[in-house]
Parts: structure tokens; C-alpha cells; sequence
């Protein structure tokens, strides 16, 4: 049980350290925005951001921590391994992530769901090209890192690795709701204490972006199990941030049955769902190739 133990201590300080941090976190960037015009951009940002962000990055100062007290010494065990071509495994899985959401919204224009925005600039292309490949490749990491390396590994240590991946899955697509969550002003030391009641006390909208979203943690958890690295994982994780990032930038949503489309986030539809569930269904059939030699996952298959 120490895995499950560090974990229920861990979660303890990133949500609870993280909910009153964010606060300070917010009053610092409008008093350096009062100083540094250049800081304006980031203190129009809403409250659950500064939330969102100090929560993962509590998570991020404590990964090591929560890592040593399970027993977990190097970057080994959390999924980086040395085995195969690890660069050919982020490209494969980084084009199967763009291609499964870029057939969501080529369906979506072929339906007229969405159109194509043809007013940006060469340098707002590229611009956006750099900001989201830099994106992309930032949260895959760090997410992998965290969902799959950490907390999938470690549950899967303690818990049939099916359950595992439920779990984690679970509280995946949940933290994703925090930066979508209407914060009232002022700000108040409480404030983030108080979002994240709210959250827990008000249902998510499960259907159908909290499934996307639970689908497609079930899927990196399904392909850091087969493969036994992560970086599989990251590569698909970044191809499908690249496309969130792009979306909006690229199509401009008619508003035509946005339930089953999705609405600028592309994966709060129905198809999305059916995508996600389709690649899940296809990897979960395909025959599972034997654990490397030096993989030391404690799992029942």
C-alpha cells in the first residue's frame, strides 16, 4: 500500500497547496502588470488559469518526492526507458494523435460544421505553427510525465493495471475542467479553495467532453502498458494538443449541431468521442507484444 499512500499525500499537497498558492499567483501578476506592461496579457488571464497552472505545477515540484517515497529511484521506472528508437515512437505516435482529430475536422468541414479561416498572415502562420508545436510538445511531456509515468505507474504497482488506467483516467479529463470554470471577483485568499469545491460539487458536463477526454487518458495508459515506454504516449498526446491549439486558428465553427460536432474545443462532440473510442477499441485488440527485458512495472496483466 505505499504506493497508494504517497499518492493520497501527494494529491493532498498539490490540491490543497495548489488552490491556496493560485491567489498569490494572480495578485502578483496584476501588481507586475501595474509595473510591466509586458505582464498585461498574463494578468487578463482568468482566475481558474492561475489555478490550473498552480496546480500543475505544484504537481510538477513534487513529482520527485511522491517518486522516491514509492520507491522509484530513476527515470526508468517512470517510463524512460532505453529500448527501441525512442524518436521513431513520438513520430508514430504524434502522427496517429494529428491524424485522428484532423479526420474529426475534415468531417466537420465536409459537413459545413465549421469553415476555413483565410484571413491570417504568413508571419501569423508562422507564429502559430512555432507557439503550438512548443505547446504541444510541453504538455505532452510534462501531462505524460504526471498521468502515465507517475500516477498510472504507481497505481498499477498496487492495482490490477486495468483499474489503473480507469483511475487515472478519471482524475485526467477531471483536473481538465478547472480552467473552464467561472470564478467570481475579487479574488479572495479562499478563491481557489472555493473553485474547487465548486467543481466537486457541480457535475462536470460527462457527456460528451469528460469522456472524450477519460477515452483518450485510457488510450495513453493502454500504450504506455504496451509499450512499456512513454514515448508513444507523448508523441499521440502531442499530436492531438497541436490540433487543439490549431482549431480555433484554422476553422471557424458554423454553430451546426455543436453536441455532435463540438463547438472552437473540438473534442466536446460526439465525434470526437467516436474517434477516440475507435483507436482505443483498434489498440486494444491488437495482439500485445512482450515487456522489455529491463521494464519494471509490478502489474498484473
Amino acid at each position: 500500500m505505499r504506493p497508494i499512500r504517497s499518492l493520497l499525500i501527494y494529491f493532498a499537497v498539490v490540491f490543497v497547496g495548489g488552490a491556496l498558492l493560485a491567489p498569490w499567483l494572480y495578485w502578483l501578476a496584476q501588481w507586475a502588470a501595474g509595473l510591466w506592461p509586458a505582464f498585461s496579457r498574463l494578468a487578463a488571464n482568468p482566475f481558474p488559469r492561475f489555478l490550473d497552472r498552480s496546480l500543475l505545477g505544484l504537481a510538477l515540484i513534487c513529482l520527485w518526492p511522491l517518486l522516491r517515497g514509492a520507491g522509484l529511484r530513476s527515470w526508468r521506472e517512470v517510463g524512460f526507458v532505453r529500448q527501441g528508437r525512442p524518436a521513431r515512437q513520438i513520430l508514430q505516435g504524434f502522427l496517429y494523435g494529428w491524424a485522428s482529430l484532423a479526420a474529426v475536422a475534415a468531417l466537420a468541414l465536409a459537413c459545413g460544421a465549421n469553415t476555413l479561416v483565410q484571413t491570417h498572415s504568413g508571419s501569423e502562420v508562422f507564429r502559430h505553427l512555432l507557439n503550438a508545436t512548443w505547446t504541444a510538445v510541453a504538455v505532452a511531456v510534462l501531462e505524460e510525465l504526471v498521468f502515465r509515468g507517475a500516477l498510472f505507474g504507481l497505481l498499477r504497482r498496487t492495482v490490477p493495471w486495468p483499474c489503473a488506467a480507469v483511475l487515472s483516467s478519471v482524475v485526467y479529463s477531471a483536473v481538465h475542467f478547472i480552467r473552464h470554470t467561472d470564478s467570481p471577483l475579487p479574488v479572495q485568499w479562499t478563491s481557489g479553495l472555493a473553485l474547487l469545491w465548486k467543481i466537486l460539487s457541480h457535475h462536470p458536463p460527462l457527456i460528451p467532453a469528460f469522456l472524450t477526454l477519460f477515452v483518450a487518458g485510457s488510450i495513453l495508459a493502454l500504450s504506455y502498458q504496451r509499450t512499456g515506454a512513454l514515448y508513444f504516449s507523448i508523441g499521440l498526446h502531442a499530436g492531438w494538443i497541436f490540433w487543439l491549439k490549431s482549431y480555433r486558428f484554422i476553422f471557424h465553427p458554423t454553430g451546426s449541431h455543436p453536441s455532435f460536432w463540438g463547438s472552437g474545443e473540438l473534442i466536446d462532440g460526439w465525434l470526437s468521442s467516436l474517434v477516440l473510442a475507435i483507436i482505443f477499441i483498434l489498440l486494444a485488440w491488437q495482439k500485445q507484444p512482450p515487456p522489455p527485458a529491463d521494464k519494471r512495472a509490478h502489474s498484473a496483466s
